[in-house]
């Protein structure tokens, strides 16, 4: 290595030897040469290079959805829940069923869906067995909302009976709020000819 340097160090003394400069311009030019060669020693050891910042994802919050809590809550009244909100979420902020309140009818577990409306009917608290309901929803009169009945009332309508109206409660509790009187033909046992019965006698 020392014989390397020795070597590029009589180099530069004969090109300096050869130019035909005074001593002061040789000298001058060897200082400007070494701040050149300290320069770009700095440079390629200190680097140009600087650390990238990492962008942070955008987080995009899903809207909120709005939903009307009515019947036997504590509080009804329309309310705005995150999206994917559940029937559970939705009666909690309407200060829960009053006490006595049936919800059996209503699947707590079911993601709601903007607009819909969630009712806890108050005619059926838990104290009242089956027969005296019956007796009971024999008295209404008027068109039955299919979104609201309970499962003995489904029980007195024309050809339906029990298991039907179980089927419809089930499809509820699953598939939410019915949007038409027609959507019942997506119940089991209830084809066109039993619809035609029923028509006339429920609404949503």
């Amino acid at each position: 290595m020392n014989q390397l340097l020795e070597g590029y160090k009589e180099q530069v003394q004969d090109w300096i030897s050869d130019l035909h400069f005074s001593q002061i311009q040789k000298r001058s030019l060897l200082v400007v040469v070494a701040i050149v060669c300290v320069l770009s020693a700095g440079v390629v050891f200190r680097g140009h290079s600087q650390p990238i910042a990492m962008a942070e994802p955008l987080i995009i919050a899903p809207p909120n959805i709005t939903v009307d809590v009515a019947g036997g809550v504590n509080l009804p009244g329309v309310y705005s829940l995150p999206a994917n909100s559940r029937v559970i979420d939705a009666l909690t902020m309407a200060g829960n069923a009053k006490p006595g309140m049936d919800v059996s009818d209503l699947n707590l577990a079911r993601i709601i869906k903007d607009g819909e409306q969630i009712y806890v009917d108050p005619n059926l608290p838990t104290a009242i067995s089956r027969s005296i309901a019956t007796t009971a929803v024999r008295k209404l009169t008027g068109p039955l909302n299919i979104n609201r009945a309970t499962l003995a009332q489904f029980d007195l309508l024309p050809g339906i009976g029990p298991v039907i109206a179980a089927r419809i409660m089930t499809f509820r509790k699953v598939n939410g709020p019915f949007s038409m009187i027609e959507d019942l033909q997506k119940v089991s046992g209830i084809g066109s000819a039993k619809f035609a019965q029923l028509k006339s006698k429920v609404r949503v």
